[in-house]
């Protein structure tokens, strides 16, 4: 394992090489590190070091390099290979990592590589493509040490001791019937140190539920995170086993969760951070048009007290600070909410009680600030009148802030639109409307 010292001395090594032109040397320093490593390097460098990079890999490492790769880039990188070079590169992958790969791939140029394999093979890779890469039949591998419950554990070891090796993260044996129907599970450790003689039906787990084939990704993620499973069983309908899941595949979904929220939040659809400009700008292009469109909406309602602010020109200078402080106060709910779904917290027993709080909290905190600003702008402009509209706008425009930060993500849920996409403008467009129409509709009323 490269300590983080050894990878910063090769990388150094490597900017070196690569600004004075010796590929050579550049090539022994990625034949010297780990796949993870080199997928890092050529993810977090421009789109010209990357091919200068990749070209330098030999054909092992390569295989190995892709597959670390975040899926748009490696998408990008093989979208263009033929067929045939394609299948000599996931033939060395473990199935489960090839049937992301082709996943992404289009449905022509999958089944052409799929044509060029094996059929044992390539029946193994069509059972994992049979499912979205989304649930856990597309996680899975097929790749399963399976044994039967009247065998002794003298029995399994020399079994075990048959296979030249056996597939990682392999922490138990599953145990079947004759229909291949999950019957438990077996700990490495437990044939280990049990007595050889003593049967597998007497040592094994079966308080362990194994995973249906249909069950979401995120879902996945959650049982491994609770049960601190490193691998699990993955069966259909039936409970026939068909493979299993593995902490590595676990890590990689909570990883990408986690980056489609992260983004998500700002209004982006990227995730390559060297993705090049012709490809970022459209993207972003989209949700900054929904935010003008937004945004004219609040000055619309600007637009409607415009009297009123020509006689109180001191409106113009705290508008900002209504708005901004609803805006705020009205992210911070939206991403505790956020956060509750993804962890798989909220239900229909808590959904109200969590608008609730949030409004609360909007209420008790307006009740804080608004006090602050009443005597903030009384001082500041000498009129007290102003002071209390603002207080009250204040007051109203965070309470509004956390009941719309709270029950817009569960509304968008229920629609099916993303709340992490959709409720950072929804949320912000709703607090600076209610922010200008209280504080300006009140200053109306007063100063009529």
């Amino acid at each position: 394992m490269n300590s983080p010292a050894n990878f910063s001395s090769k990388t150094e090594r490597l900017d070196r090489a690569l600004r004075s032109g010796t590929l050579g040397d550049v090539a022994g320093i990625l034949a010297d590190m780990s796949p993870g490593d080199v997928a890092y390097l050529i993810s977090s460098s421009p789109p010209d070091y990357r091919s200068v990079l990749l070209g330098l890999l030999s054909a092992d490492q390569e295989a190995l390099v892709v597959n670390e790769l975040p899926d748009e880039l490696r998408n990008a990188t093989l979208i263009n290979r033929e067929p045939e070079a394609l299948a000599e590169i996931v033939e060395q992958l473990d199935d489960d990592d090839v049937a992301d790969i082709l996943q992404e791939l289009p449905d022509e140029v999958t089944g052409r590589v799929l044509a060029i394999m094996d059929e044992q093979y390539r029946q193994r890779l069509q059972k994992v493509l049979s499912f979205p890469d989304d649930v856990a039949g597309g996680l899975m591998s097929t790749d399963t040490i399976t044994i039967r419950a009247d065998l002794t554990l003298d029995v399994v070891l020399r079994y075990l001791r048959r296979h030249s090796e056996i597939p990682a993260n392999t922490d138990n044996l599953v145990v079947v019937n004759r229909n291949d129907r999950f019957v438990g599970l077996l700990p490495i450790g437990t044939v280990l140190v049990s007595d050889p003689a003593v049967s597998v039906r007497e040592m094994m787990i079966t308080d362990q539920e194994a995973i249906n084939a249909e069950t979401s990704a995120t879902e996945v993620a959650r049982r491994f995170e609770r049960n601190d499973w490193i691998s699990a069983p993955v069966v259909d309908s039936t409970g026939k086993l068909l493979g299993r899941i593995t902490i590595d595949d676990v890590v990689d979904v909570i990883r990408e969760e986690a980056d489609h929220s992260l983004t998500s939040l700002a209004g982006l659809a990227e995730e390559d951070t060297f993705a090049p400009v012709w490809q970022s700008a459209p993207r972003r292009a989209i949700w900054l048009g929904i935010n003008l469109i937004t945004a004219l909406l609040a000055s619309s309602v600007i637009n409607v007290f415009q009297d009123t602010i020509e006689k109180v020109v001191a409106l113009a200078v705290l508008m900002p600070i209504v708005a901004s402080m609803g805006g705020i106060a009205g992210t911070q709910s939206l991403t505790i909410l956020i956060r509750a779904m993804a962890m798989g917290q909220i239900n229909g027993r808590n959904q109200l009680w969590l608008v609730g709080r949030e409004s609360l909290v909007g209420l008790l905190n307006g009740l804080l600030w608004s006090g602050v600003i009443a005597i903030t702008a009384s001082l500041w402009f000498g009129d007290a009148t102003l002071g209390v509209i603002i207080a009250c706008a204040m007051l109203i425009n965070l309470a509004t802030a956390g009941f719309a930060g709270a029950g817009l993500p569960l509304l968008l849920r229920r629609l099916q639109i993303d709340p992490a996409l959709a409720g950072g403008v929804l949320v912000t467009t709703v607090t600076d409307v209610m922010g200008f129409l209280a504080f300006l509709g009140l200053a109306a009323l007063f100063y009529g």
